[in-house]
């Protein structure tokens, strides 16, 4: 039957657009031959529904041309198949391939970002150490440490430098290998491995068959003890073996929640390094270099209006300049100093409005909690969550530092930080946070309406 329901599929297809047949027919498959019916699948709720209300005449139509039009045709949901989700330690390597060089398979973790490279990396007084640090580590020779901390808020170019380490130790030594990893790809790979009786092959491909760790976010291991030891052991083997490892955290380990003292030691071990928000001279430069990079002339006055106001990381840099390039392209907008504008008000307006102190009313009204209770030392959800909503606003919509927002609710900048993320991540996973973080956002930019 299935030879049928693919003669029916032929005839269709000549009567349809490509697409359309290519979206809506050709996915179809026969599940099963009843005595009067084709029981057929479709691969969801709404493409049944789809196919019932606009397809359902034609299909019924050029099954009748098959000699077989006594059969009714029967659609169902057939269940995707349900597959394991292998960790990419377990996949094939997918390492980054340098250009003219041969590839030797299996020598690396996960594909590099290919614009992360030093020579693309803009160095000012707020990353200069950074930057030098990461450079001797690439380079080699006799330096006293293997092992490297980088410590930055989100968005001040700690991925960009781990990652340019390993595109350089790439283009030296093509066989080197070189793991790239998040810290909670790191977890994910262990569960798996504890769950499918393969943790000796997990331990040899960190501990014996890796030449370079680069490990990004290892704050996320907050609370992972069974995790942070097997990674303690881990790293006691690479430094054993002078093997070079490179951390980024937005914390430093000692600001690192439930963070055991051993692993704590063994993550600054060697060269710690901060990169901090780029000042007015390194804002000018990367703007000019991140135009020049999009093809974007821009007029010396322009430049000197986004570097003037676009202060908060880099990403909030590239993100105008992709924004003023798309109007110019898609608009055929004129880039002037009028459009420049345009585009600032659009990511900073809000935030120069909104103060700390009106993100806390609204925390405390929609809450229903004492501003008091922000200041609390309680780790009851009640308090905490709020206070971390608190600061995630407040990071969002303000210009406020760490050390400000930190100070108004009596705690470090680090737990500001770490606050933070909790939500952000939380935001990615459970809708629901994300509805009610996005509720207090419009209602903070009402406030300023």
């Amino acid at each position: 039957m299935n030879t049928i329901w693919e003669e029916v599929k032929n005839h269709i297809k000549d009567k349809l657009p490509e697409n359309s047949f290519s979206l809506w027919i050709n996915p179809i498959i026969c599940l099963d031959e009843k005595d009067d019916s084709i029981v057929l699948g479709c691969p969801n709720r709404f493409s049944l529904n789809w196919i019932k209300e606009n397809y359902m005449g034609i299909m019924e139509e050029k099954l009748e041309k098959t000699g077989n039009g006594n059969n009714k045709i029967t659609l169902k949901v057939k269940a995707p198949e349900k597959r394991a989700v292998v960790p990419d330690m377990f996949k094939e390597s997918r390492q980054l391939t340098v250009p003219n060089v041969p590839v030797k398979r299996g020598n690396g973790r996960r594909r590099f970002n290919k614009k992360f490279t030093f020579d693309r990396f803009v160095v000012g007084g707020c990353n200069e150490f950074a930057y030098s640090a990461s450079k001797a580590l690439a380079m080699g020779g006799s330096l006293p440490y293997d092992s490297l901390f980088m410590w930055a808020s989100t968005g001040l170019g700690k991925s960009h430098l781990s990652q340019s380490i390993g595109h350089m130790l790439l283009e030296q030594d093509p066989n080197i290998r070189a793991y790239y990893i998040t810290a909670e790809d790191f977890v994910n790979e262990m569960i798996f491995a504890l769950k499918n009786k393969r943790i000796e092959e997990f331990k040899n491909r960190y501990r014996h068959s890796c030449d370079v760790l680069l490990l990004e976010g290892v704050h996320f291991l907050s609370g992972k003890e069974k995790t942070q030891q097997e990674l303690g052991y881990t790293l006691e083997v690479l430094a054993n073996d002078n093997k070079k490892i490179i951390f980024t955290s937005s914390l430093l380990p000692k600001d690192i929640p439930a963070m055991t003292k051993e692993l704590s030691s063994r993550l600054t071990a060697g060269i710690i390094t901060t990169l901090e928000k780029p000042d007015y001279e390194t804002r000018v430069r990367i703007i000019e270099k991140k135009a020049s990079e999009q093809k974007l002339r821009l007029s010396e006055d322009i430049v000197h209006l986004f570097a003037e106001h676009l202060n908060r990381d880099v990403r909030q840099i590239e993100s105008a300049l992709r924004c003023l390039s798309a109007k110019t392209d898609l608009l055929k907008a004129k880039l002037d100093l009028d459009l420049a504008k345009e585009v600032i008000k659009s990511h900073i307006s809000d935030q120069s409005q909104i103060t700390i102190d009106s993100i806390k009313k609204i925390i405390c009204r929609y809450f229903k909690i004492e501003p008091m209770m922000l200041r609390s030392k309680s780790r009851k959800k009640i308090h905490s969550y709020p206070r971390n909503v608190y600061a995630y606003l407040c990071r969002c919509y303000t210009e406020a530092t760490l050390e400000d927002i930190g100070r108004s609710i009596d705690r470090n900048h680090s737990t500001v930080l770490y606050s933070s993320e909790v939500i952000e991540r939380k935001i990615k996973i459970d809708k629901n946070i994300k509805n009610q973080v996005d509720f207090l956002g419009e209602n903070l930019k009402g406030m300023i309406h």
